[in-house]
């Protein structure tokens, strides 16, 4: 049994951990950097660096849990708490692949539209780029399987960082200036709006509900022991430094902009602001690697998403409680997997009619509520001796989950109480 990454590659060892950053980064988060970054600065890119450390230590326990007891983590709920937990899941899991299987449509379609400019009405190019993008990101993860979709996913995820970064690069501000806003925490009150912005970029970074995919795409790469476990904290590290690493160029891009509105017209606004700062190549680039984020986004969710639904729909109404979950690759074969992916690319197109900023508000709500549970269960579930041995939760990954749960928290008395 092989239980060393020593016959691997670098990239083969950090791929999973790549997939789950460049699935997480959206639409929401590239309105959501740049948006802070043109309100507030360089002086909340330390914003970045936390949020990027809450979701390392929530993927990393969830990686830990799985490789110690063999179970996924929606497996682990049916078999401690009852299958009740994960019928929960279920409606959930609905809205959420609804409302942001739009906003990943959506996002393609206005940034095609920018790109090639077909239609005299942009609400018309949103409309057909984005179904467009739709069924090509289903036809490649369908027909291509596995391999094709770390080829795609590899390729839309260079493009998407080295044009980022190149842009980002090019408007540098200075050094000094960077440093200060990474290591010394401060919130300039921009209209009032200061802390607003800042709790946004801080719940923005790195995904939510896709953060349980990395689950299933380490057991696609044949992990599946606890001598895995230092080889997933690497992967991590790499995929969330780099996520860390993208949002501090969207901020900084952000910040040497003015910008108004929201959603993913706002791209393009970008776009058309840097090509009067960079020119014609800054126009072009900049576009380029906001295809990429979101189309990548996309093709992550479309090929993940459906384990999910799979995992629960099992658990629910095929298998005893304490039955684990076969191979990733027989889960993409059976059923419930091609008939939700089939759903998840064609029904949110209906939300293309709705309007994108609407769609993205319900979207961040409905995923912003999950990041809170996850650290509760992971602080539960990864607590206790007899689950996982002497793999339980260490004090730095208790302080952390802990800070998440406290964090989200607050947002949701804040946005109650005001």
């Amino acid at each position: 049994m092989n239980t060393t990454p020593n016959n691997k590659s670098l990239l083969a060892i950090i791929g999973p951990g790549i997939l789950v950053a460049a699935t997480g980064v959206g639409a929401g988060d590239l309105a959501t950097a740049s948006f802070s970054g043109s309100h507030l600065g360089t002086a909340v890119l330390w914003a970045v660096l936390l949020g990027g450390l809450f979701k390392y230590f929530l993927t990393e326990g969830l990686a830990r849990w799985q490789l110690v007891t063999g179970y996924t983590l929606l497996e682990g709920l049916a078999v401690h708490f009852g299958k009740a937990f994960a019928l929960i899941f279920l409606p959930y899991l609905f809205l959420w692949s609804y409302f942001v299987g739009t906003a990943l449509m959506s996002a393609c379609g206005v940034t095609l539209h920018a790109i090639f400019p077909v239609f005299e009405e942009a609400a018309t190019g949103k409309l057909v780029f984005g179904i467009a993008a739709s069924l090509a990101g289903l036809v490649l993860v369908r027909l291509g399987g596995f391999a094709l979709f770390e080829r795609m996913m590899g390729l839309c995820i260079g493009v998407m960082f080295t044009t980022v970064m190149v842009t980002a690069v090019l408007l540098w501000p200075g050094t000094a200036q960077i440093l200060q806003g990474i290591f010394v925490p401060t919130i300039p009150q921009a209209d009032g709006s200061g802390i607003a912005w800042t709790v946004a970029l801080i719940g923005g970074v790195g995904g939510t509900v896709t953060i349980l995919c990395y689950g299933y795409w380490i057991r696609e790469q044949g992990r599946t022991q606890p001598a895995h476990i230092k080889t997933c904290r690497l992967d991590l590290a790499a995929g969330y430094a780099m996520t860390i690493l993208f949002g501090f160029g969207m901020v900084i891009i952000g910040s040497t902009v003015e910008l108004e509105g929201r959603g993913a017209g706002l791209l393009v606004t970008l776009s058309d602001q840097l090509n009067s700062q960079l020119g014609p190549a800054g126009y072009w680039l900049f576009l380029l690697g906001a295809l990429s984020a979101v189309f990548s986004s996309l093709l992550g969710v479309w090929q993940a998403i459906p384990y999910l639904f799979t995992d629960v729909w099992r658990l629910s109404f095929q298998t005893t409680s304490g039955a684990k979950t076969p191979p990733s690759a027989s889960l993409t074969k059976s059923r419930p997997y091609r008939y939700y992916q089939l759903a998840l690319a064609i029904l949110p197109m209906l939300g293309l009619l709705m309007s994108f900023k609407e769609i993205q508000k319900l979207y961040a709500i409905i995923g912003a509520s999950f990041i809170p549970l996850l650290a509760m269960v992971l602080l539960v579930m990864n607590g206790r001796h007899k689950w996982v041995g002497d793999y339980k939760n260490r004090p730095i990954t208790v302080l952390m989950l802990a800070a998440t749960l406290a964090f989200f928290g607050w947002i949701a008395w804040r946005q109650w109480s005001g």
